[in-house]
């Protein structure tokens, strides 16, 4: 939506497209732009200025009603008369440039419609109710997305603020964004006319969010030409040197891929397999990776083999015959027909070796599948369903918008100011390939690569996920920092506590950008908060016997027990931790070597720092600390009943162990405060356990219901070794 086009006069800073495959010859923009100041179309034929246009739309549409389009062509060339671009040229070659690329895409009619206005409404007088009662609901929509992208400067805070709009103006239709997309495009072809710095300046913005947004979207024709575009202006002496290498190649006459693609023919027609093989020649950011890489290219390294098939399964026939009749490089195969990417991206890819021991790279793919694979999104016309018979407020339903959009919708709202929202939109747009993982109730999350279960916790349960204890995965405790894989299914455990806090630890673990908001948002919010691995690493310095085994058994997330108050004294001396202790003044603490409980028969020992830590009578950390002559200190239950205990359950593997073992728990009143489980071993598993208890004495019943579950074969009390202090 720039009114900035090219000087004649003044050589592009690109043009990467003539070595590129064939295309559609570029139209003379000021051709257009005088068919649009004199042509003067009656009311029945297509003016000459949207011919193209039309040709284009009707190569992927031959039923397409070219009414609209005139009518909207109309509209926008009498609105935006008089309107001239920086080179000279009528503005409304724009709006033309920006829907020949699209129709060129084989968007459908409404999108090429809502293309051909989608300045009218910003920089004329066309209002949005003149569009509706002309074009329909559909173009007013999304000519109204479209407009909501304010003209900016593309200053440093404005570029970022711009696109946080098109975020939310395109996530009930990426048409949106797929208009402004081919709008950037055709403004980077003409950046000629400005000044370096601010070429340099758009530049980068389309290198970190548009062109990140293309490839989400699977518009791979528009991602390619804007790659070779922002190379050529950000790095202009690579570009020139990739530009000689491909001259120098295609100066050359011995054409590897030429007979390689000669050779895969005569294959598949021998083998009765109707197929098409094009040679797709790379565009230069791809060579100039490739060299990066190689080194010294060769011949088939400047492109790639294309076969397109009719059918699925045909695909499969292609790779078959390659295989058997040509010497392949298995570690090149990929298959995105039966595992697609998250751009709805599928081909096989796979390798052969070529007689004179290049590698030639072959694509087998449908014809449907290229086009999906050239324009994404563009390629599936209207993707929205007609509405519900209940829709909600009126909401669009959209089957197929990517996941990856709909994560992103959510936290962009969270994001506290522009330059947080502009450096996680970078961070998760890099973020190029996605998982689908399953909750025990059968649903689905989507997470990029990479994610951990802290992601998956705050994907299903927002900021309430700050009260999460653990997870399991695949029927196992894991720990929150576990990195999930395709197809993992994730149970998350969720403390009961309405205080819970995450954990500044969770950082290290979030991968994904509503986590990372989440936990930041909640800190910020508790400038003051002691993270609780703090606290723990503090007490383990000045009681290891109180705390190792604590730190160690939590999950990454977890709080560790509660620390005792601040000692309160009575006749006898203090009372902490349920204890009291005859030495007045001291700090009481349950030892986690064996964590006692009433009635269990106690003792205390003093440690560094004046605290007494508190041990079962028969715990192997007191007998050793007798043994090396420290003073036993008297110390005897008071009158409170609520304790903590660390329990210990053996059990043999299976699915759903670990929901049963805590729904067994939380049947007897029992609060989980930790938990995590040692790696498997023989197919029996050991799950670790830190309850908080309302009552001592139900101990006895929580630990006869866990053993009843199934699989379940002894639970004790956890007797962790101590450290001598």
């Amino acid at each position: 939506m720039s009114a900035e086009a090219t000087n004649p006069a003044t050589p592009a800073p690109a043009t990467p497209g003539t070595h590129r495959r064939k295309s559609r010859p570029r139209i003379d923009l000021r051709r257009l732009g005088l068919a649009a100041l004199l042509g003067s179309p009656t009311r029945d034929r297509l003016p000459d200025a949207i011919g193209h246009i039309a040709e284009a739309h009707r190569a992927h549409h031959p039923d397409a009603d070219a009414d609209p389009l005139r009518r909207a062509y109309v509209l926008a060339e009498s609105s935006h008369r008089g309107q001239m671009r920086k080179s000279g040229e009528p503005y409304i070659t724009h709006p033309l440039a920006v829907t020949l690329i699209l129709a060129e895409l084989g968007a459908e009619t409404t999108t090429l419609t809502a293309s051909l206005l989608h300045d009218t409404v910003e920089d004329t007088e066309v209002t949005l109710d003149q569009v509706r009662r002309e074009f329909g609901e559909e173009v007013c929509y999304l000519v109204d997305g479209v407009t909501k992208l304010e003209k900016v400067d593309y200053g440093a805070a404005a570029e970022p603020e711009t696109f946080r709009k098109m975020l939310v103006a395109a996530g009930n239709d990426v048409r949106v964004m797929s208009i402004k997309l081919a709008d950037r495009l055709h403004n980077m072809r003409t950046l000629g006319v400005m000044r370096r710095e601010k070429q340099e300046r758009i530049a980068k913005v389309t290198r970190d969010v548009l062109i990140p947004l293309a490839e989400r979207l699977g518009v791979q024709a528009l991602k390619t030409e804007l790659e070779d575009l922002v190379f050529a202006i950000l790095h202009p002496e690579e570009y020139e040197h990739t530009r000689e290498l491909v001259d120098e190649n295609a100066a050359h006459g011995d054409d590897t891929l030429a007979r390689t693609a000669e050779q895969v023919r005569t294959v598949l027609r021998e083998a009765g397999i109707q197929a098409e093989v094009l040679i797709r020649p790379r565009h230069f950011v791809s060579v100039h990776r490739i060299c990066r890489k190689r080194g010294r290219l060769r011949g088939a390294d400047f492109g790639r083999l294309l076969v397109l098939v009719h059918e699925d399964a045909d695909c499969y026939g292609v790779l078959g015959e390659l295989h058997t009749c040509m010497t392949p490089v298995v570690s090149e195969f990929k298959d995105f027909i039966a595992v697609p990417k998250f751009n709805l991206y599928q081909s096989l890819h796979t390798a052969v070796a070529t007689g004179d021991g290049e590698i030639a790279e072959v694509l087998i793919r449908t014809h449907q599948m290229h086009s999906v694979a050239e324009a994404g999104v563009i390629a599936l016309g209207n993707p929205y369903a007609p509405a519900s018979d209940d829709p909600a407020d009126g909401e669009r339903a959209d089957p197929t918008r990517p996941g990856w959009l709909s994560r992103l919708l959510e936290w962009q709202q969270a994001a506290p100011d522009t330059d947080t929202f502009w450096s996680t939109l970078r961070e998760d747009l890099a973020q190029d390939r996605e998982i689908t993982v399953f909750r025990p109730d059968g649903g689905t999350l989507g997470l990029p690569e990479g994610a951990s279960c802290v992601d998956a916790a705050y994907a299903q349960y927002g900021e309430d996920a700050h009260a999460c204890i653990g997870a399991s995965v695949n029927g196992r405790l894991a720990t929150l920092s576990t990195v999930l894989r395709d197809g993992d299914t994730v149970q998350l455990l969720m403390g009961q506590d309405p205080a819970s806090e995450p954990s500044r630890e969770w950082l290290e673990h979030a991968h994904t950008a509503a986590a990372r908001i989440a936990i930041q948002r909640w800190l910020a919010a508790h400038p003051h908060h002691t993270d609780a691995f703090d606290d723990a690493r503090t007490l383990e310095e000045s009681a290891p016997d109180a705390t190792s085994a604590r730190t160690t058994a939590l999950a990454p997330g977890t709080r560790p027990p509660a620390l005792p108050a601040h000692p309160t004294p009575d006749a006898t001396g203090t009372r902490a931790a349920g204890v009291v202790v005859d030495l007045p003044g001291a700090s009481v603490r349950l030892a986690g070597c064996c964590t006692p409980v009433p009635p269990d028969e106690v003792t205390g020992f003093v440690v560094r720092g004046g605290a007494v830590t508190v041990h079962r009578a028969e715990c192997a950390g007191a007998a050793r600390m007798r043994s090396d002559g420290r003073a036993a200190i008297e110390v005897r239950w008071g009158g409170t009943t609520e304790c903590r205990v660390t329990l210990v359950a053996e059990s043999f593997g299976r699915p759903h162990l670990l929901a049963d073992l805590t729904e067994a728990i939380a049947q007897e009143g029992a609060g989980i405060v930790s938990a995590t489980v040692e790696p498997p071993t023989q197919q029996r598993v050991r799950h670790t356990y830190t309850l908080q208890l309302p009552d001592a004495a139900h101990l006895p019943s929580l630990m006869r219901a866990m053993r009843n579950v199934a699989g379940v074969y002894d639970v004790t009390r956890a007797q962790h070794p101590a450290t001598a202090l």
